[in-house]
């Protein structure tokens, strides 16, 4: 009964912190991204409704990113007063030990953790992809279906397929050569050259073809030509450069990943950004460790939190360096993508540890 009371108590005040932090942290965020883009939008004379709509898809984005700073933020506050009152004196004296208050905010934060990974791919990536519609396609008239793509290149089956122009939105491509293997992959059975192509996943129709046989330096023209490719144009749509491919949801990176990696493409920076968005989500553990160790170094609420700003920096600075090793084969991809969480656990966890172990008194 005490330990359920406890825990009310502790939820409700954390619960009232990170609230107050957070919609002082989405304010901040929202003024700096509204004088940085407000003139964008005059300057494309777009109205008040849709630079409004503009800015409030967005918030769930916001949240997402600053969600890990919001909690450790939260947590070093109330344990700080907590402290200041003696609430943490009484809690020791009451048989509350670290060990304790460490399992009840690792449980906290692990709730958390779910809460910002499915609040990120479901409400988040909705809100970033309606953004970035309205940016790209009202702001910057950059029409999705006008995207244009260069020098493609993709495997699908014993095909190999270069494509000198691809319109991902619209299935059309120009300049297309195929190079159609032997069984013993070891040979071309044929070159096939087109001017231009319409896609379609299944199918894909060739205009104005040249056939090459290697065999017998054979050539016939045709003017059509149907090959069965699986490959779904739309996929490079995904993963345009210039596009983000962690603005994908988890299932829909997946899916892109698991084709691309099927048509003989590299793989090493997707798979980094799927690793990416689970190490994301369970930084909230870290920072809740983190402001747990901070506590029992310094019980000052404002050195603290300035402090909790120098840690937000460094983990970010750390996470961002694990994810470019990743994506550069530096580093396997899980390994980059986790990399700050496990310095920041090691750190947090090697100071509750050596807090929480009995030390014996030095010899006088």
């Amino acid at each position: 009964m005490r330990a359920r009371v406890l825990t009310r108590y502790l939820l409700r005040q954390n619960l009232f912190y990170l609230l107050s932090t957070l919609a002082v942290g989405t304010a901040l965020y929202l003024m700096s991204d509204l004088f940085d883009r407000l003139d964008d939008f005059m300057e494309a004379g777009l109205g008040l409704g849709t630079a409004l709509r503009y800015f409030a898809v967005k918030i769930p984005l916001i949240i997402s990113q600053i969600m890990p700073a919001v909690f450790l933020v939260s947590v070093v506050v109330q344990l700080c007063l907590m402290a200041r009152s003696r609430e943490l004196l009484a809690l020791r004296s009451g048989g509350v030990s670290l060990a304790s208050l460490t399992r009840f905010v690792v449980l906290y934060s692990l709730l958390w953790c779910l809460g910002q990974l499915l609040f990120s791919q479901f409400v988040g990536v909705y809100g970033e992809r309606e953004a970035g519609r309205i940016w790209s396609e009202q702001v910057r008239g950059n029409i999705v279906e006008k995207k244009e793509l260069a020098n493609i290149w993709f495997k699908d089956g014993d095909w190999v397929v270069e494509l000198d122009r691809l319109w991902p939105a619209r299935g059309a491509a120009t300049g297309v050569t195929v190079f159609e293997m032997n069984a013993d992959r070891q040979s071309l059975r044929r070159i096939i050259s087109a001017a231009r192509a319409e896609a379609a996943p299944g199918l894909w129709r060739l205009v104005d073809v040249r056939e090459l046989h290697p065999g017998d330096f054979s050539t016939r023209t045709v003017d059509e030509l149907e090959l069965p490719f699986q490959q779904d144009p739309a996929t490079f749509l995904l993963v345009a450069p210039g596009q983000d491919p962690s603005h994908l949801p988890i299932w829909t990176l997946s899916r892109v990943i698991g084709e691309l990696d099927a048509s003989g493409s590299n793989v090493e920076r997707l798979l980094t950004s799927w690793h990416m968005k689970w190490a994301y989500a369970f930084s909230v553990l870290a920072m809740g460790l983190i402001a747990l160790a901070m506590v029992t170094l310094f019980e000052n609420v404002y050195l603290n939190v300035a402090l909790s700003l120098v840690v937000t920096f460094a983990y970010y600075a750390v996470f961002m360096i694990g994810v470019t090793l990743g994506q550069k084969g530096i580093l396997p991809p899980w390994a980059g993508a986790w990399l700050g969480n496990m310095v920041f656990y090691a750190l947090a966890g090697g100071r509750l540890a050596w807090t929480a172990w009995p030390h014996r008194p030095t010899a006088a």
